[in-house]
């Protein structure tokens, strides 16, 4: 958890700033999103080889080893002179970025006990909401020294979340912990595939990876640049208020999911955010658009622990290195695509049908959750 909040802090200082850092080089709104989609992209590259990585080192030298790859990427780029160095270093990072992600979740979700994988899952992710909740905050004050600088900031809290978790690892047993029978029994991917509520989930995360990795960061601040001709301070602002209203409901989300179930929780969530994006490129003005993003990230704040859960609930509690991996290449396919389809959109009809499109695919998420049984309910048959 201190790794992840190190991680989201200095992500969330770098994020408002990426879009429009590369736009200072003269390229388009589809060129700028295309940063975003390039470190998703080698996340999905890197993941078969994260995975392996994970099941042959371990999670703890698989997630330094991710991080320090990821700060010399995100130190370079501060030097970046052009588009194309940019595009490059960013790509590279990708690859460091699935590394340690898959190593974190795949401890993760070995660890959860059956009664409490919802909190579990939300408690990792508020040490991530907590870092990006006050990365926007220090990200508008870091920009006023250029738009480099936030990169900059984000190599030193890379390097901090790198030393945090490999001294704090270094005499774990848990990295290597069997599964809940004692032994090393894991989970196929062919084998999580036949499972409707694992298919449903790899449509959420498809749609949750599109919007909230991809169009959030991607094409909110430059619609912040060209509809309200805000710069990065004000684009971190309303990144700000969307992880302000997924820290408020975070902790609760994950006690909820555990006690009224996973399907309830997700359904809902789904369906604020796809009022949420429907409605953003409505807004008049900056302060309209934070509320509207307020909301949108409380309904986030839904999904997310019950995504991590229902991944737990197919696992339950046994190595699934494939399968975690599958989980990750399709959020961050979600990642690529979202940034790149709504660029493009956006250079084609304008900011309103990029959104809405967006928002489709949030439904079609929330039908596929509509369609299976609640994913407790496996108990380990899988």
């Amino acid at each position: 958890m201190a790794g992840g909040f190190a991680v989201a802090l200095g992500y969330g200082v770098v994020a408002p700033a990426l879009p429009q850092f590369a736009l200072e080089f003269g390229v388009s709104a589809f060129a700028a999103s295309a940063i975003v989609s390039a470190f998703a992209l080698m996340r999905i590259v890197g993941a078969p080889v994260g995975g392996w990585i994970v099941g042959r080192f371990g999670e703890r030298f698989s997630y330094t080893a991710g991080i320090l790859i990821v700060a010399a990427s995100t130190g370079a780029a501060a030097l970046a002179m052009n588009y194309t160095q940019l595009l490059v270093l960013r790509g590279l990072g990708g690859i460091g970025s699935a590394m340690f992600t898959i190593a974190a979740t795949a401890l993760l979700v070995k660890l959860s006990p059956p009664e409490a994988r919802g909190r579990v899952a939300s408690l990792n992710a508020a040490g991530f909401l907590l870092g990006n909740l006050l990365g926007p905050v220090f990200g508008g004050l870091v920009a006023g020294f250029g738009l480099r600088a936030p990169f900059v900031f984000y190599f030193f809290t890379l390097l901090a979340a790198a030393i945090i978790v490999a001294v704090a690892l270094r005499n774990s047993r848990f990295v290597s912990v069997r599964g809940e029978d004692g032994s090393d029994a894991s989970v196929p991917l062919r084998t999580a595939l036949r499972v409707p509520q694992f298919r449903s989930l790899l449509i959420s995360v498809f749609a949750f990876g599109w919007a909230a990795f991809g169009v959030r960061i991607s094409v909110i601040p430059i619609f912040v640049a060209v509809v309200f001709a805000g710069d990065a301070a004000q684009a971190a602002w309303v990144l700000s208020a969307y992880a302000a209203g997924n820290a408020l409901l975070i902790i609760p989300s994950g006690r909820w999911t555990d006690s009224v179930g996973r399907r309830p929780l997700l359904i809902t969530g789904m369906a604020v955010l796809a009022v949420g994006y429907l409605v953003f490129p409505a807004s008049p003005g900056l302060l309209v658009a934070m509320i509207i993003m307020f909301v949108t990230g409380a309904g986030s704040a839904l999904v997310n622990p019950g995504q991590q859960a229902v991944l737990a609930d197919v696992l339950a509690q046994r190595k699934g290195g494939s399968v975690v991996a599958a989980y990750s290449m399709v959020s961050d396919l979600g990642g690529v695509l979202g940034p790149l389809a709504a660029g493009a959109v956006v250079d084609l009809a304008g900011f309103g049908w990029a959104f809405a499109l967006t928002a489709v695919l949030l439904v079609i998420a929330l039908l596929a959750w509509a369609a299976v049984p609640d994913s407790r309910k496996l108990g380990g048959a899988v």
